[in-house]
């Protein structure tokens, strides 16, 4: 039987308006926003999911790579999946998802990763929570460091050495993205109404980190947004939280985005640093193969892990699968004993590590022998993922 709706990877800019128009009713967001957002996107990357040769709804693909055990994974991030109204609740969204999922395969990427408006569709594609995407705020006038160890120079917002010194920290988080230019746009291009200051953190023939940040008004209070920031030794987190304290006659309040348990946080005398909000992105296995063996691993451990898993949308991730783990690399075989069983959703935390394996199991996520939890544990078990970038 045919599917009601078409699947289409061509966009002509008749096609662009007409999801422009989708997305602005969906983000409540004006036409030109959304065609901004749209020439961003670049409309190759545009996928619509028509009903009568009509569009009712799209998304965008953004390819890039994503850092996992000090490597980079093929992904591709999801964004912008808008339907029109009157085919919501109608499979739309649905089919959209399992034609881009099967086409991602095809085309050989590893992982996709997206924002949900709603967990419950995406559950039903194989993604899983993993990772997280916090934001924290402090009263400026708490900081209360002044030792200042390294110099600071003000420098323009699209300053080449940016891309340098965010990889030196990207590789070491698990969940950065190796971002895609569309996301460095967003925090080197501001729009007309906001203004961007940058600087670079150490001397320019040694920097050990930047930030880039904006200033505006919010309710009375004076914000300082932090929009991006690298800090690569301690004497530059010393100098970041330095800098932003001598904003404290001027400023309210400081906003930054951080890790849950973010480790800048350590340097401040007390606990007056605060998350303001929380939310988690969520991963698909594209390719259970291909993302198990392009990671990295710590490198001192030697481990063998017997994984069954099911799929229901990408038959080739379906069966038995051994995970060699050894000097700091993966490496995959089919069959196995099956000694740690899941679906393709509950790999995903698995594989990212935002949670342990005892507490997947606890959760309903996967179901294991004891020494296959063990091995587990000691495999994939890290430093907690999270993502300093929204799409």
């Amino acid at each position: 039987m045919k599917s009601e709706f078409e699947y289409s990877s061509d966009c002509h800019l008749d096609d662009a308006l007409r999801f422009g128009n989708i997305l602005g009713q969906c983000f409540l967001s004006t036409p030109e926003q959304e065609q901004n957002w749209v020439n961003l996107m670049g409309i190759e990357n545009l996928r619509f999911i028509r009903h009568n040769q009509e569009i009712v709804g799209g998304l965008a693909t953004i390819p890039m790579t994503q850092w996992w055990g000090g490597e980079t994974v093929p992904m591709t991030g999801i964004a912008g999946v808008s339907i029109t109204p009157e085919h919501r609740g109608t499979g739309a969204a649905l089919s959209l998802m399992q034609h881009t999922i099967k086409e991602l395969h095809h085309n050989g990427v590893a992982i996709s990763v997206l924002y949900p408006a709603t967990q419950r569709l995406y559950r039903k594609l194989g993604y899983e929570q993993g990772g997280s995407f916090c934001g924290w705020e402090i009263p400026a006038e708490t900081i209360q460091i002044r030792e200042q160890p390294l110099p600071l120079k003000a420098v323009p917002t699209d300053s080449q050495i940016f891309y340098e010194l965010y990889t030196k920290q990207a590789k070491d988080i698990n969940g950065y993205l190796n971002r895609a230019q569309p996301i460095w746009h967003r925090i080197m291009k501001p729009s007309d109404k906001d203004t961007f200051y940058a600087y670079l953190i150490g001397s320019v023939e040694e920097p050990q980190g930047y930030m880039i940040f904006s200033q505006h008004s919010e309710n009375d209070d004076a914000i300082l947004r932090v929009r991006d920031w690298v800090v690569l030794t301690n004497a530059a987190a010393t100098t970041f939280w330095s800098f932003l304290n001598n904003h404290r006659a001027q400023i309210d309040k400081i906003r930054w985005r951080g890790s849950l348990n973010d480790y800048l946080t350590l340097l401040l005398p007390e606990q007056t640093a605060k998350i303001k909000y929380t939310q988690y992105w969520m991963l698909r296995i594209i390719n259970v193969e291909k993302a198990l063996s392009a990671r990295g691993y710590l490198s001192g451990i030697e481990r063998e892990l017997h994984l069954e898993i099911t799929d229901d949308l990408i038959a080739e991730n379906n069966g038995k699968f051994i995970l060699s783990v050894a000097n700091g690399r993966g490496n995959v075989t089919k069959g196995g004993k099956g000694e740690l069983k899941l679906d393709i959703g509950g790999l995903a935390p698995l594989y990212t590590g935002l949670f342990t394996p005892q507490q997947l199991q606890l959760a309903g996520k996967l179901n294991g022998t004891q020494t296959a939890l063990v091995t587990a544990t000691e495999i994939f078990t890290g430093s907690s993922p999270w993502m300093a970038d929204f799409f």
